[in-house]
């Protein structure tokens, strides 16, 4: 079968094109940038896979997409933008996919919505909604599949979830905690999102999807802390505004504020399935919501997420085109360059010190220096360091690596390249690379830190972070060098 898939760099995108492939389908991929799409070792049908270039908000993209197709899949949505007419640019979008669609030999759009069983709904919901009448006006059968939360690793939801259990013993919450919610698994959805292809009796139906437990959030949140082995207690109180709510979502969890507002605007609608008609078209044994936290774990223990929401979510400052910036400027820019000789015998760990940098392991000197300097970006209104890593071992173009971006992970030729998306007034690039020594026993790990400023409190601001790097960059450099097992409770020594 001929697949078009929409939003194919995105968590959900990402984990139905591998299931695709692995049935043999021949899947066409729309992204507005090939230079972020990866595939990893798990794709192992790549030749099935054609990526185009194609941005919905400009008609003039969608004129060289493939007309031969069977079904297509639209997964775009912009709940993580950072504009604030996301719902206009979700509508044009959309229109301009109807338009696209209808000079196609397409059987069926499959669509995945939101439930929206509420007469008022968040604007995110009302978006989703709108966004359903509009692909209904094409002259091509239109499946809705509607669901709450989706629960897998790498989901927004799930990392949402783990960050407040894991790090909040105690919790006083705002009262949207006792909203009803009916969560499904990543493995449900896919199935579902499979399932319904071309078959009849979906065309130009909506179905809502769910797993078998109806929680309200608070339950969510202490089943989850079941799961891991960790006893909570939630208090909820009614004097949590929705600003109030937003910012609490934001300081305690990986999200970005614009994220937090829309989940915390749709967190009073209660999400449930209504009736159960999908289930007389797809038949799937249904995974619970403990279950499903337990599979989640298990993926991430395997160091196997495919996809993660950090991946789609951008910056203001560099939004999609994040591969613009892989030349690193040389003029009008502030440099700190260091150098670090080692037996290049230990070059391969050096080098699997490098890739598993950030993220639960951190940066290997002044740990506590790097997590004020999150807590300040927060503050501001940046990403800060709770986006972690998407994989422990792995580093892949495009991943979120705490309030880095990564533009380059060649480890053949030992070269790793991040973009700063924390809060600072300029641009700047981490750069680390290894070449060989000037005699046979010896290599060097160079560390470059590149600052392009942005006026005068970008000056500013290097001069004032500048004495810094004489204690956290050369204490980085001697962890990545050093690290081993034995070693590893002593890093914040350096």
């Amino acid at each position: 079968m001929k697949i078009l898939l929409t939003g194919a760099n995105g968590y959900i995108g990402k984990r139905l094109l591998l299931a695709l492939t692995e049935q043999g389908h021949e899947v066409h991929c729309t992204v507005r940038d090939k230079r972020r799409f990866r595939l990893g070792e798990r794709f192992q049908n790549k030749q099935l896979i054609h990526i185009w270039e194609c941005d919905l908000l400009d008609e003039t993209t969608c004129l060289h997409l493939p007309i031969e197709i069977d079904v297509a899949f639209y997964l775009v949505h912009s709940m993580s933008s950072n504009s604030n007419k996301f719902s206009e640019l979700e509508q044009r979008m959309a229109k301009n996919f109807k338009e696209y669609i209808n000079t196609t030999s397409a059987q069926q759009i499959i669509y995945l919505s939101g439930i929206v069983n509420d007469s008022e709904l968040s604007k995110h919901l009302q978006s989703r909604f709108n966004t359903e009448n509009i692909l209904k006006e094409s002259n091509v059968p239109v499946t809705i599949l509607r669901a709450a939360i989706i629960i897998g690793s790498g989901s927004a939801s799930f990392e949402i979830i783990r960050d407040l259990v894991e790090k909040l013993p105690v919790m006083i919450a705002p009262k949207w905690l006792n909203t009803k919610c009916q969560p499904i698994s990543i493995r449900d959805t896919l199935n579902y999102l499979q399932g319904v292809m071309m078959q009849s009796e979906a065309y130009n139906r909506s179905f809502d999807i769910g797993g078998p437990d109806i929680l309200t959030y608070k339950e969510m949140l202490l089943q989850f802390g079941e799961v891991r082995g960790l006893k909570r207690f939630i208090f909820t109180v009614p004097v949590f505004s929705p600003r109030l709510s937003s910012y609490w979502l934001y300081f305690v969890t990986s999200t970005s504020y614009k994220l937090a507002v829309s989940l915390v605007d749709s967190m009073r609608n209660e999400v449930i399935v209504k009736n159960n008609d999908i289930d007389k078209i797809v038949t799937t044994e249904k995974i619970g919501y403990k279950k499903a936290v337990a599979l989640a774990f298990d993926i991430i223990q395997q160091s196997a997420v495919i996809s993660s929401w950090k991946d789609a979510v951008v910056s203001g400052k560099i939004d999609e085109n994040y591969t613009d910036f892989i030349q690193v400027p040389q003029q009008a820019c502030f440099r700190d360059s260091r150098s670090f000789p080692f037996p290049k015998e230990d070059t391969s760990k050096v080098l699997n010190n490098l890739w598993q940098i950030g993220g639960q392991r951190g940066w290997y000197a002044y740990n506590t220096l790097w997590m004020i300097r999150g807590y300040l970006d927060k503050i501001v209104g940046g990403v800060g360091l709770r986006r972690g890593r998407r994989n422990a071992l792995q580093l892949t173009e495009g991943d979120a690596l705490d309030f880095w971006r990564v533009l380059v992970a060649d480890k053949p030729k030992k070269r790793l390249l991040l973009f700063a998306e924390m809060k600072v007034p300029g641009e700047a690039w981490l750069e680390f690379t290894i070449e060989e020594g000037k005699d046979i026993k010896t290599n060097i790990l160079h560390q470059k830190a590149t600052f392009r400023p942005k006026g005068l409190l970008g000056r500013l601001y290097w001069y004032s972070v500048y004495p810094l790097h004489f204690l956290v960059f050369p204490g980085m450099a001697k962890g990545i060098i050093d690290y081993n097992a034995e070693t590893k409770n002593n890093m914040t020594a350096y």
